[in-house]
């Protein structure tokens, strides 16, 4: 053992010394407490306080900057020929590989490398790359989320002075487009500054348009074909109808004339089903609907006066604001109005006047919104004033369901494509709703505050996963809706379809109660005018004043007789009504569990 180091130090600096030995517990020094100190303390009581170890924090909100970005491309061609062999050229391509098999230095390197890749090879066939791991496991079904929705993008105006997004349409293919019409539909609150111009955009890009539309007038209304994704027709302020071939620019290909066309804006256009995929018809509030063939706008094809006394005067015709065409049904359409109307027409009528059938009344104010339900076209949805309701072709007094009136006015609406029993309302406060009417009928399933503006135009993309909602500020915000809403449910239509059956059943015996309280207050009112007229005659006479009296108390006893048999079919009404309400509570209670 090796000493390194070695540390002198007085004994004195040590400290007292250490008595390592076992012994027993010795007193050194025992300090007395002083009495006389006790008085200068102050007993302090007792306090709980609960302390939180948890951290404080807060959440905000932060709109970060748009992120700008261009979309750039290259083109790949065949590479590794020298600059003077032109790889496109098979007479030299051949003659340099032969050149090239006949060197050294390619026959001495293909050996070496052919054996590296061969080495390669095995090594990935060891090992199968494609195996399922997981095949044959029972799948567990996951818990449905609760519905949901977020913004994917927003598609702002770009000019200064911003328009209402008035109309929406989305690409028949795929849905990569979004076309959007904008417009300032206040009455004198146009300006000169305002731009005439119309977009179309691109869904992944919402920095710039992909195509700027150029009409003469602002479009109020636009519509892609569904026969050819490069055509699109639109609807302008000024009542003309403007026709684009994207594959030829930002001009119109055809512009319908003035004299020909509507005298007001036309809030409505839709593509017909026909042969040559050219035809259309369109709305105005002028009272006209109009039916063209693009190819020729020079003057329309067809006219429509929407008087509802059936003669054609256009000073009584009734303003229409929206339009539903079903291919299905090729001769029928539907017209909403400004008075809270909706009109049935048969296109293929043989008089003017038999192409109205029939008119549903259920608005109080003008109808923003009309389409058939695209799983069952008979039952169709309208929008007006402060509800949504959905109505049965058979029934024309009123609607088989209804929403509850909503504090904000309501704009549009539309159905879901892919989920027969949602559909989406707007409303001018902003919000979306959407609604699943086999889960709920009061309260909307999803509510989502898409901006603090009014909100005026909705489109659903085909595979119901996006929807496109155009503000009164010029925003088109994009959403994505969550699957549960997007997906088709197992027997969704048929519990869709014994629903609508049953609510039409229900509104059927009202409609009939009500015509039937109305013949019997009819047959009263004309039975005390003959008894007034009776009483004018003879009052005098005992033997009429006895008839009188017999026939009074007879009538009072079928009356009477009547009564009781109402009441009778009025409580088996109400035992019906009791046990359709008990099998859908059993239903819903059905789904809550499954769910």
């Amino acid at each position: 053992m090796e000493i390194v180091h070695v540390y002198t130090k007085d004994r004195e600096e040590f400290g007292r010394q250490c008595l390592l030995s076992d012994r027993p517990a010795e007193l050194l020094l025992d300090v007395l407490p002083d009495q006389n100190l006790a008085s200068n303390f102050i007993q302090r009581s007792h306090r709980d306080q609960a302390v939180q170890a948890g951290r404080q924090v807060s959440e905000h909100q932060v709109n970060t900057e748009r992120f700008e970005s261009d979309s750039c491309g290259i083109n790949h061609v065949e590479g590794g020929w020298p600059k003077d062999i032109n790889p496109l050229d098979m007479e030299q391509t051949i003659r340099f590989r032969k050149k090239a098999e006949k060197d050294e230095s390619y026959l001495n390197s293909i050996p070496q490398l052919g054996s590296v890749a061969e080495h390669c090879g095995r090594q990935n066939n060891a090992v199968d790359i494609y195996q399922e791991p997981f095949d044959g496991w029972e799948e567990v079904e996951e818990s449905p989320e609760p519905p949901s929705a977020k913004t994917i993008n927003i598609f702002r105006d770009p000019n200064e002075v911003k328009r209402t997004v008035t109309g929406l349409s989305w690409h028949p293919d795929g849905g990569r487009k979004l076309a959007a019409a904008y417009s300032c539909l206040d009455f004198q609150k146009a300006s000169r500054d305002m731009s005439l111009d119309s977009y179309i955009w691109d869904v992944e890009n919402p920095n710039r348009p992909e195509l700027t539309l150029k009409p003469a007038s602002p479009l109020v209304c636009l519509d892609y074909n569904p026969k050819d994704p490069h055509t699109l027709v639109g609807g302008s302020y000024n009542g003309q109808i403007v026709y684009w071939d994207t594959r030829r620019g930002s001009q119109p290909v055809e512009l319908s004339s003035v004299e020909h066309s509507h005298r007001d804006p036309v809030y409505k256009i839709i593509w017909l089903q026909s042969k040559t995929g050219t035809d259309a018809f369109s709305a105005s509030t002028d009272g006209q609907v109009l039916w063209w063939d693009v190819r020729r706008l020079s003057e329309p094809t067809e006219r429509l006066v929407l008087d509802p006394t059936r003669e054609g005067n256009l000073d009584r015709a009734l303003g229409a604001i929206s339009l539903e065409f079903e291919a299905t049904m090729p001769t029928k359409f539907m017209v909403g109005t400004e008075q809270g109307l909706v009109v049935s027409c048969n296109r293929k009528a043989k008089t003017p006047t038999e192409k109205i059938v029939c008119t549903y009344d259920g608005h109080h104010g003008p109808v923003y919104a009309l389409q058939r339900n695209p799983f069952f076209p008979k039952n169709f949805l309208t929008v007006g004033d402060w509800t949504a309701r959905i109505w049965s072709e058979d029934i024309k007094e009123s609607s088989i369901m209804c929403t509850k009136y909503q504090m904000s006015y309501l704009t549009d609406a539309c159905w879901s494509p892919v989920r027969p029993s949602v559909f989406f309302t707007l409303k001018m406060d902003g919000m979306l709703d959407v609604w699943d009417i086999l889960f709920k009928q009061s309260d909307p399933t999803l509510s989502l505050k898409v901006c603090d503006r009014a909100l005026y135009s909705l489109r659903v993309q085909d595979n119901g996963r996006l929807v496109a909602c155009g503000s009164q500020q010029g925003e088109t915000t994009l959403l994505e809706i969550c699957s549960e809403l997007s997906t088709l449910q197992k027997n969704e239509k048929s519990l869709l379809a014994a629903m609508f059956e049953r609510e039409t059943k229900r509104e059927k015996i009202l409609e009939a109660r009500q015509r039937e309280i109305r013949l019997k207050e009819r047959s009263r009112s004309e039975q005390s005018r003959e008894e007034e007229i009776g009483r004018e005659d003879g009052e005098d006479d005992p033997d009429q004043l006895i008839a009188r009296a017999e026939r009074d108390f007879y009538n009072q006893v079928e009356a009477e007789l009547k009564r009781r048999e109402m009441r009778e079919e009025e409580a088996l009404r109400e035992k019906d009504v009791c046990e359709e309400k008990e099998v859908k509570d059993e239903e819903e209670a059905g789904r809550n569990e499954a769910s």
